[in-house]
């Protein structure tokens, strides 16, 4: 058999392979599996559950405000006297204070704090969504960047027997120098996309270590959400209203802004408090006194420079600006829903419109292949064929990412994409528990977890 037919055999399995979709790993790493790593291992979210226990502490701290203080005091001296004799004296006791009225400030203190956690509760789960969404992003670029190098080394392989061909038939005098040198260009074209290609493929590698906190392995095509999505954009708007965590988190703020108000406003109120407190004190020229005492105290202010009077207007004003923040949190989040279900229908039309176009390339890629047998198309009209099926595919593997990610970003706008409703194999982080264990806690150095 001649060059030219072995080059002909060489074609038509370099473009029958073009038809055949690759082969799936045995063993593979799921979504599911890299969102529960994510869920159970990022920094970011683990950071923002340790900012959510120091927020707990406030309440318990805002507590202490009406509990009693307990101190002791104790003292000794020696007195070197001329002409007379030395005496010592000692003295020790215990001072119990207790406040009976503060102006309310503790009240409202702790009805603020307990906003506070409720607020920096919703950031939490703010800050759950964001990074599980993270993940879906990083999870399906890994996917397709992958996909994309695999198709532009197809490529190369086209392109070089191209070259070799090219150069065959230049030859036997059946091609041009221009022929192989357009030949060569698109090769050292192709050689650069497919270097673009392996960078963005490494980049996202490392942005998925950096959510997940490990090398992706084998990622597995997620399986199709349509299920958890509502049936209209409208439908999505109303839950998001109710349910995102940042229009939450900004209602839980304006009650701990009211809150710091009443509790300014109760620095101008009459303070109330008593204080007992018994001394035993030993004298080496006296003897030994015991004494006890009870004070009740009345502060009643009537001029404080102007200062309580400043905070009052403060927190108003802090107030007022924690209500035009949940105008404009609801503002986000409406535009977040209308753009995330916006790209969703726009993936899934892409996804559509691509899918057919590759069936089409293929096609004609058969077509093409069958007149290349019998001489009615060049080598040159089979590679190109082949270079459009190689983009229809990248085509389609990009709007199937876009796809998969739009349809987890409308959870996310509607403040529905968590572990418990994801149903994924993961512990799940309890706020609570913390909270109901150090709320009410009156002594102790060590935190719920033994730090």
């Amino acid at each position: 058999m001649g060059c030219k037919g072995k080059s002909r055999i060489i074609f038509v399995v370099f473009a029958l392979m073009m038809l055949v979709p690759p082969v799936k790993p045995a063993s593979a790493e799921t979504l599911d599996q890299a969102l529960a790593l994510a869920y159970a291992n990022n920094p970011q979210l683990n950071a923002a559950r340790a900012g959510l226990r120091a927020t707990d502490e406030g309440v318990a701290i805002a507590k202490s405000g009406m509990r009693p203080t307990v101190e002791g005091t104790g003292s000794y001296s020696k007195t070197w006297a001329r002409g007379a004799s030395d005496f010592t004296s000692g003295s020790f006791g215990v001072t119990i204070s207790q406040t009976l009225f503060d102006g309310f400030r503790t009240a409202n203190a702790i009805s603020g704090s307990k906003s506070a956690v409720n607020a920096a509760r919703e950031n939490l789960r703010n800050t759950e969504i964001n990074i599980l969404f993270d993940t879906v992003s990083a999870y399906m670029t890994v996917i397709s960047s992958a996909a994309i190098v695999g198709y532009n080394k197809q490529s190369i392989d086209f392109l070089n027997e191209q070259v070799r061909s090219e150069k065959s038939r230049f030859e036997v005098g059946e091609s041009t120098r221009t022929d192989v040198a357009q030949a060569d260009a698109a090769r050292s074209l192709a050689l650069a996309q497919l270097s673009a290609a392996q960078a963005d493929y490494n980049s996202a590698k490392a942005d998925y270590r950096q959510i997940v906190g490990k090398d992706p392995v084998n990622l597995k095509k997620p399986k199709d959400i349509k299920f958890r999505l509502p049936h209209s954009q409208a439908a999505a708007l109303s839950i998001s209203l109710q349910n995102h965590p940042s229009i939450l988190s900004a209602r839980h703020s304006v009650d701990q802004a009211l809150y710091g108000v009443k509790q300014a406003e109760g620095e101008l109120l009459p303070n109330i408090s008593i204080e007992g407190s018994v001394n035993h004190t030993t004298n080496s020229l006296t003897g030994n006194t015991e004494t006890s005492k009870l004070t009740a105290n009345l502060n009643v202010p009537l001029y404080q420079g102007g200062g309580a009077s400043a905070k009052v207007r403060q927190f108003k004003e802090l107030l007022g600006q924690s209500r035009i923040l949940i105008d404009l949190a609801i503002d986000q989040v409406r535009a977040l829903v209308a753009s995330a279900y916006g790209n969703y229908l726009s993936a899934i039309n892409s996804s559509s419109a691509n899918r057919a176009q590759l069936e089409a390339s293929k096609l004609i890629l058969q077509g093409i292949v069958e007149e290349r047998r019998v001489g009615q198309a060049t080598t040159l009209d089979v590679l190109n064929t082949q270079q459009a099926v190689i983009r229809s595919q990248i085509d389609l593997a990009r709007s199937e990412n876009n796809l998969v990610v739009s349809s987890y970003a409308i959870l996310s706008s509607m403040g529905s994409l968590s572990a418990s409703r994801l149903a994924l194999k993961v512990e799940t982080y309890e706020p609570e528990e913390h909270y109901q264990a150090v709320k009410d806690k009156w002594f102790g150095l060590r935190t719920p977890n033994g730090q």
